[in-house]
């Protein structure tokens, strides 16, 4: 999506994706990845999710990267939370104890500025993109973290019957997108409650990457 479209989202307190509180895949699947407390988690798109406080909490470091400068600034102030703000190039730091996100375009996000990563929390980053992106960032996400483990959830359902975000990721595309640099193994996949948007029939889909 074009970065428009999602400052107006924040902007219009159009966050629909936006969960009150941990993901419930994050909080039952986590422990699946080789980490271990102090381990850096990465968190692309992250929005002010609260997946970050879940992880905080559990003794992680994380780093994110998200578009809207308004979604960095109530992340940070829900987690009560002062950030040192500083330039990296193109983008915007904000960081505190144990935490880092990179305030701009993700594909500007460079592996020396993100710095070593040891897991990858992808709920809403590769859903909220429409297929080229996808295609693009999968390799830039793989780079930018040096293949690191990964947990990933994508929407599976007929895409001519609602438009995205989120859109639908086949496990055929998710098995594409990924399967030269991991190991890609489904470990859940149950219906949306009510539908996706309450419009059609649709699957959540879980899965791990591991190091191939």
């Amino acid at each position: 999506m074009e970065p428009d479209f999602w400052h107006a989202r924040w902007e219009g307190k159009l966050i629909g994706f936006h969960e009150g509180k941990a993901n419930a895949f994050l909080v039952k699947h986590f422990s699946r990845l080789p980490v271990a407390p102090g381990a850096r988690v990465f968190v692309p798109l992250c929005g002010k999710t609260r997946d970050i406080a879940w992880l905080l909490g559990e003794g992680f470091r994380v780093a994110g990267a998200e578009l809207s400068r308004i979604a960095v600034e109530e992340l940070f102030a829900e987690l009560g939370v002062v950030p040192q703000v500083s330039a990296e190039g193109a983008l915007t730091r904000f960081s505190a104890p144990g935490l880092d996100i990179f305030q701009g375009d993700i594909f500007a996000l460079t592996r020396d500025i993100l710095g070593p990563v040891d897991a990858v929390w992808d709920r809403a980053a590769l859903v909220a993109l429409p297929k080229d992106m996808r295609a693009r960032y999968a390799p830039h996400l793989v780079t930018l973290t040096d293949a690191a483990p990964q947990l990933l959830v994508c929407f599976v359902y007929d895409q001519s019957l609602v438009a995205g975000p989120p859109f639908s990721v086949a496990p055929d595309e998710t098995r594409a997108l990924y399967g030269a640099d991991y190991m890609v193994a489904e470990i859940e996949a149950v219906p949306v409650a009510g539908g996706l948007k309450g419009q059609c029939p649709a699957m959540e889909h879980v899965w791990l990457l591991e190091r191939a």
